[in-house]
């Protein structure tokens, strides 16, 4: 059964630490634009779903974020620093504290699954070959797969296995904060459900952050205590997925309470019973 999200600050409590800002951040492509004035903030110990229909830039946001796609305007600051006033070694020591899950995986073919989670680790660390396997085979079981998943190609894996040999190398130098970009996608139900409940103990084991965009509504109720969504190049709503599913509009209506929307729903009761 996946864990509960961690509940949101009560009322007049004081609000968390803001690890990444973003404020009227604009981002286009030639000549079109695909955020303009977006603003959102990202808290310290929260998992936040990031949601949007198909093309709006829900991933453009993230590469933004990390710096792999030019901002036009706006101002992006991360664990307190504005990114725009870093040296580039700056930079890469925040980028130290952060850790990606892209889409697909985004693992490297010609290199085994140990490999794969060995190369933020020989890019930042100076390491022996012997503590590099140690750390890498840690990750390894940390995320679940068999020890004997390290000598593995990604060609030899499942979707399932992927995604988590992917998680591994997010994971590789224990990030405070993990970005991840539709991490179920194509995975069957059981195994998304397990790839949330994998989630959910890491962020209460390790104390991560978590950004999560995806279109998988039944994560979103499993995991994340706030949602934000996009549209029109903005965040429209943000907030407790209850405050969000009710927002007035059009897409967020049909995204909440189409046919799978309350299938959600109706799972999330039956797992809040005890019967998942």
């Amino acid at each position: 059964m996946v864990a509960a999200p961690t509940p949101l600050p009560a009322a007049g409590a004081p609000e968390r630490p803001v690890l990444i800002s973003v404020r009227d951040l604009e981002v286009g492509f030639g000549a079109k634009t695909i955020m303009k004035g977006l603003s959102l903030n990202i808290y310290k110990g929260e998992i936040l779903g990031f949601v949007g229909a198909s093309g709006t830039g829900k991933s453009v946001l993230t590469r933004t974020i990390l710096g792999l796609v030019s901002k036009r305007a706006g101002t992006i600051e991360v664990f307190g620093y504005d990114v725009d006033h870093l040296t580039q070694q700056e930079v890469a020591k925040i980028g130290r504290r952060w850790g990606v899950l892209f889409q697909q995986g985004a693992l490297f073919s010609s290199l085994t699954v140990k490999q794969n989670i060995q190369v933020p680790m020989r890019e930042y660390l100076n390491l022996s070959e012997e503590l590099l396997d140690e750390l890498a085979a840690l990750k390894i079981r940390m995320v679940g797969l068999r020890a004997d998943a390290g000598d593995k190609f990604p060609s030899e894996l499942s979707g399932g296995m992927i995604k988590r040999a992917a998680l591994a190398r997010a994971l590789a130098l224990d990030p405070e904060i993990v970005f991840l970009d539709e991490p179920t996608s194509g995975l069957d139900p059981i195994s998304a459900a397990e790839f949330d409940d994998l989630i959910a103990t890491l962020q209460k084991t390790l104390g991560l952050t978590v950004f999560m965009v995806t279109h998988d509504l039944d994560s979103l109720y499993a995991i994340c205590n706030r949602v934000a969504a996009l549209g029109e190049g903005r965040v429209i709503a943000e907030g407790p997925i209850d405050v969000v599913a009710n927002w007035d509009n059009p897409w967020l209506q049909s995204y909440f309470h189409g046919t799978r929307g309350r299938a959600a729903v109706a799972a999330k009761d039956t797992a809040g019973q005890g019967v998942r």
